[in-house]
């Protein structure tokens, strides 16, 4: 009886974890999606630019992060991307990163 409980406890424990993981990377994912959407309208959706501007799907993480604090900074040169870069947070640009960085071009 002991067994068949211990059993049932750890079975229910594991849910519980695969669960809270789950949720967890559903919120991360989600959160990197609704940042990326705003980068939609000039770089298509998900990133997957069709007019002239440059494709952010599939581009190395440590790349897109400088860009993007570069932009922040002033020192790379742009039209509109200086404002966009400075609603973001050092950490939303890793986020979004990541987010382009698993999207195939």
């Amino acid at each position: 009886m002991k067994m068949i409980q211990h059993q049932t406890l750890t079975i229910a424990g594991a849910i519980v974890l695969l669960l809270f993981t789950a949720t967890s990377y559903a919120e991360v994912d989600a959160h990197a999606r609704n940042l990326a959407a705003s980068c939609a309208a000039c770089h298509g959706t998900n990133g997957h630019s069709v007019g002239g501007t440059p494709v952010l799907a599939g581009l190395d993480k440590a790349l897109f992060v400088n860009q993007m604090k570069d932009f922040k900074s002033g020192a790379r040169p742009a039209t509109v991307m200086h404002n966009h870069a400075k609603g973001y947070t050092d950490e939303e640009f890793g986020k979004l990163a990541d987010f382009f960085a698993a999207q195939k071009r």
